[in-house]
C-alpha cells in the first residue's frame, strides 16, 4: 500500500510538471516560467541568502501569532462552550469578527502596529494579522468541542463528585481535544496563508515581500519559486500538526500511533 501510495503521488506530481512544461514552452523568466526556469530561481534566490532569510521571518511571524491565537483560543472557546452567560455574552461579537477577513485588518494593523520596533518594522502587524486568522477556527473548535461531549460523561462525574478545575481537567479536556487539535491543524494552514498575504504590505522580509518584490522588478521565476517554498514549508507544518494531533490522541488512548 505505501509504494503504490507513493508511486502515485510522484505520477500525479509528475503530469502535473508535464502540463506546466508544456504550458509554459518558449517562455522566458518576465513571463510566467516552466519549471526549469523556476528551479534555477529557486537555485538563484537560495545562492544569494535571502531566501532562507525570508524563510525565517515567515515562519518567525506565523509561530508567533499562531501560539498567542492558541493560548488565547482554547481558554475562550472552552469558556464559551461550558458557560451559558460567557457564551450569551461573548459568542455573538465572536460569530460578528469571524466573517470579517484577515487581510481586512491590514489597514488597521500597519496603522496600530506599523512603527512598532521588534525584529523589524511592522512585525506586530503581520502577527496581529496571523493572530486574528488563527483564532476564529480555535475557538470555534474548542466551543463546539465541549458542545459534543455527551452528557452521560459529565453526569458520571458529578455523581462521583467531580467538579469545577478537576472536571475541566479530567473530562472536559481530554473529551474535547480531537476537536481542538482539529482546530489547532486548520488553524495553522490558514495562518501560513495569511502571512503571505500580510508580508506583501508593510513588511522589508518574508515569502511574501519576496512575491511583491519579484512581480516588481519582473522576475517570475523568483515568484514562482517563493510559490514553490511556501508549498513545501506548508506541507511539512500540516504534517507536524498532524503527527502531533496522532501522538496526542494516541497517548489518550484515542487513536492509534
Amino acid at each position: 500500500m505505501l509504494a503504490r501510495k507513493i508511486l502515485l503521488g510522484t505520477l500525479g506530481i509528475g503530469i502535473f510538471l508535464l502540463i506546466w512544461h508544456l504550458a509554459t514552452l518558449g517562455n522566458s523568466r518576465t513571463d510566467v516560467p516552466g519549471p526549469w526556469l523556476a528551479f534555477n530561481g529557486l537555485i538563484e534566490l537560495a545562492g544569494q541568502g535571502v531566501l532562507w532569510r525570508y524563510v525565517i521571518a515567515s515562519v518567525f511571524r506565523v509561530a508567533w501569532g499562531f501560539f498567542l491565537a492558541a493560548i488565547v483560543g482554547i481558554p475562550l472557546g472552552l469558556a464559551i462552550g461550558w458557560s451559558l452567560w460567557i457564551r450569551e455574552l461573548l459568542n455573538p461579537l465572536v460569530q460578528a469578527l469571524r466573517p470579517i477577513s484577515p487581510i481586512a485588518w491590514l489597514p488597521i494593523a500597519v496603522l496600530v502596529f506599523g512603527g512598532v520596533q521588534w525584529w523589524e518594522p511592522s512585525d506586530l502587524a503581520a502577527i496581529f494579522l496571523i493572530f486574528l486568522a488563527s483564532l476564529f477556527p480555535i475557538v470555534t473548535a474548542a466551543t463546539s468541542s465541549v458542545g459534543a461531549i455527551d452528557e452521560k460523561y459529565l453526569r458520571a462525574a458529578e455523581n462521583f463528585g467531580v467538579r469545577g478545575l478537576p472536571l475541566l481537567r479530567l473530562v472536559i479536556l481530554p473529551a474535547a481535544l480531537p476537536q481542538i487539535l482539529t482546530g489547532l491543524r486548520l488553524a495553522m494552514g490558514i495562518a501560513w496563508v495569511v502571512v503571505v498575504a500580510a508580508e506583501m504590505l508593510g513588511v522589508q522580509s518574508g515569502l511574501g515581500f519576496q512575491i511583491n518584490d519579484s512581480r516588481n522588478n519582473l522576475r517570475y521565476d523568483f515568484i514562482v519559486a517563493a510559490m514553490l517554498v511556501i508549498s513545501v514549508i506548508g506541507m511539512l507544518l500540516d504534517t507536524a500538526m498532524s503527527r502531533i494531533e496522532r501522538t496526542s490522541l494516541a497517548r489518550t488512548g484515542m487513536a492509534r500511533r
